[in-house]
C-alpha cells in the first residue's frame, strides 16, 4: 500500500508524530471531546441545588412545590435531554461534514456551546429551569456532532501507523472532562449553591481557546482532494501534517481511491443499510456503540455521588472519592492510547467490557452484603473504579475509531450517523431510566 511505503511501521510512535498532528489532536479534543465528558459529570455534584432551584421556582410561580416523583422526573429530563440533543447532532453530522468539511464543522458548531453556556449561566438570574434544560439540550447537539466529526477528522489526517494512537486521544480528553467536572465540583471551588450556574457554563472556556487556534490549521487532506478536488490545498495540508515524507505517494493512493469511487455518490443512511457489501461492518458498528452505552457507564458518571452514598461512604468524603476516580479515567485512557497499535482494537474492546462486567457483578454483590459486612463498601468503591478504568481503556474511544476505519470515504458520513444515533438513544435510555431504578432499589 502507498501509505506503508510513505510511512513504514517502525514500532516507535514518536517517529512520525509531527507537532502539527499532535496540536490538532489536542485542540479538537480539548475544545470538543472534553466537553462531552464534562457535561456527563457536571450535573452530578450540584444535583441537590438544581432540584432545589426547580422546586423554589415552581413554588414562586404556582404557590405549591413539586412532588418527589415530579422533581425526580424533571431532574431526569435535565440529565437525559443531553442525550436527546446528542441524537439530533449525530443525525445531522453527515450533512455538516460534507458541506463544511471536518475542521469546518468543528469550528462552525462552536457557536452552540456559547449559546448553551449563556442559557445555563443566566438561568438562575432569570428564574427559568427551562433555560437549564434547553442549554443541556444544545450542549448535547454539540457533543453529538463532536463525537463523530473529531474521530473522523483525526482518522483522515493521521498516517496509517498512528491512526489508532491519534484516534484514542479524544477518549483521553473525555476522561479529562469528567475529571475536570469532578474537581470544579468540589465545595472549595464551584460546588457551592451560588456557583452552580457558573459551573454549568464553564464549557465556553475550552471552546473559546479552540476557536482562536484551530482555524489556523488545514482541513483534512482526504476531504480536500476526494470531495473538493483541490489538489493544491491537499498538497499544502499534507506538507503541514507530515514531516519529511514522500507525500506524492499518499496523494496517488487517495487519487486511486477517488477513481474507484468516481461512480459512487456519498451514501445516505438508507442506502448504507441496504448495501449487502457492508452489512457486517454496519452490524459491528451498531453492536459496539450500543454496548458502549448499555454497559451502564453513563449511570456511573451521572450519579456517582448517589452510588457512593448508597455504598455508605460518609457524605463529607463523597466529593473527594468521586474526584479521585477521575485520575483513573485519564490513566486508563493513556494506557489504551499507547497500547492500541500493539494489542489491536478488538482486545481493548473485549478486555474493557470483560473488566466492566466483572466489576458490575462485584458492585451488585457488595451493595447487597454491605449491610452485614461493613468492609464491602470499600469493595463497591473499588468496583466503580474498575468499571471506569475498563471503559476508558478501550470502549470509550474504539467504537468511533473503527467506524472511520471500516468504511470508505463515500460510506463514512452515513456510518457515523448510524453509530452515533444508536449510541445516543442508548445513552438517553440509561440516563432517564436509572434514577427511577435507583429509587425503587432504595425502597
Amino acid at each position: 500500500m502507498a501509505e506503508e511505503v510513505l510511512i513504514p511501521s517502525s514500532g516507535k510512535i514518536t517517529a512520525h508524530l509531527t507537532g502539527s498532528l499532535l496540536a490538532v489532536a489536542f485542540l479538537t479534543s480539548f475544545g470538543s471531546s472534553m466537553l462531552y465528558g464534562y457535561n456527563l459529570a457536571v450535573v452530578n455534584s450540584p444535583a441537590v441545588y438544581i432540584k432545589d432551584f426547580y422546586n423554589k421556582t415552581v413554588v414562586s410561580r404556582n404557590g405549591t412545590g413539586l412532588s418527589a416523583d415530579t422533581l425526580t422526573l424533571m431532574y431526569s429530563l435535565t440529565v437525559s435531554v443531553f442525550a436527546i440533543g446528542g441524537l439530533l447532532g449525530s443525525l445531522v453530522v453527515g450533512m455538516l461534514v460534507t458541506r463544511f468539511g471536518r475542521k469546518g464543522t468543528v469550528v462552525n458548531t462552536s457557536v452552540l456551546v456559547f449559546i448553551a453556556g449563556s442559557l445555563m449561566g443566566f438561568s438562575r438570574i432569570c428564574g427559568s429551569p427551562e433555560m437549564v434544560i434547553i442549554g443541556r439540550f444544545i450542549t448535547g447537539i454539540h457533543s453529538g456532532i463532536s463525537l463523530s466529526v473529531v474521530p473522523m477528522y483525526l482518522g483522515e489526517i493521521a498516517p496509517k501507523n498512528l491512526r489508532g494512537f491519534l484516534g484514542l486521544v479524544p477518549s483521553i480528553f473525555i476522561g479529562t472532562g469528567v475529571f475536570t467536572a469532578q474537581i470544579l465540583g468540589l465545595h472549595e471551588l464551584l460546588g457551592k449553591e451560588e456557583h452552580w450556574p457558573l459551573f454549568l457554563s464553564v464549557v465556553v472556556v475550552p471552546t473559546f481557546i479552540q476557536l482562536m487556534l484551530l482555524p489556523w490549521f488545514p482541513e483534512s487532506p482526504r476531504y480536500l482532494l476526494m470531495e473538493k478536488h483541490n489538489v493544491h490545498a491537499t498538497i499544502t495540508a499534507l506538507k503541514w501534517y507530515r514531516a519529511k515524507c514522500n507525500i506524492q505517494a499518499e496523494i496517488e493512493e487517495m487519487q486511486e481511491e477517488q477513481r474507484s469511487l468516481s461512480s459512487v455518490e456519498t451514501l445516505s443512511v438508507w442506502k448504507l443499510l441496504r448495501d449487502d457489501t457492508v452489512r457486517w461492518q454496519v452490524l459491528s458498528v451498531a453492536v459496539v456503540n450500543i454496548g458502549m452505552q448499555l454497559s451502564g457507564i453513563d449511570a456511573i458518571w451521572f450519579y456517582t455521588n448517589d452510588i457512593f452514598e448508597n455504598a455508605g461512604i460518609p457524605t463529607p468524603e463523597i466529593q473527594y472519592t468521586t474526584a479521585g476516580t477521575g485520575i483513573i479515567e485519564i490513566i486508563a485512557g493513556v494506557i489504551g492510547c499507547f497500547t492500541i497499535e500493539k494489542l489491536g482494537r478488538r482486545p481493548l474492546m473485549v478486555g474493557g467490557f470483560a473488566m466492566m462486567g466483572i466489576c458490575s457483578a462485584g458492585i451488585t454483590l457488595s451493595l447487597i452484603l454491605q449491610v452485614h459486612l461493613l468492609f464491602m463498601r470499600y469493595i463497591s468503591v473499588g468496583c466503580v473504579v474498575g468499571i471506569i478504568a475498563g471503559f476508558c481503556i478501550g470502549p470509550a474511544g474504539v467504537p468511533f475509531l473503527v467506524t472511520a476505519e471500516l468504511f470508505k470515504q463515500s460510506h463514512r458520513p452515513a456510518a457515523y450517523i448510524v453509530g452515533g444515533s444508536l449510541n445516543w438513544v442508548s445513552n438517553f435510555t440509561v440516563g432517564f431510566v436509572f434514577p427511577f431504578l435507583q429509587v425503587k432499589a432504595t425502597q
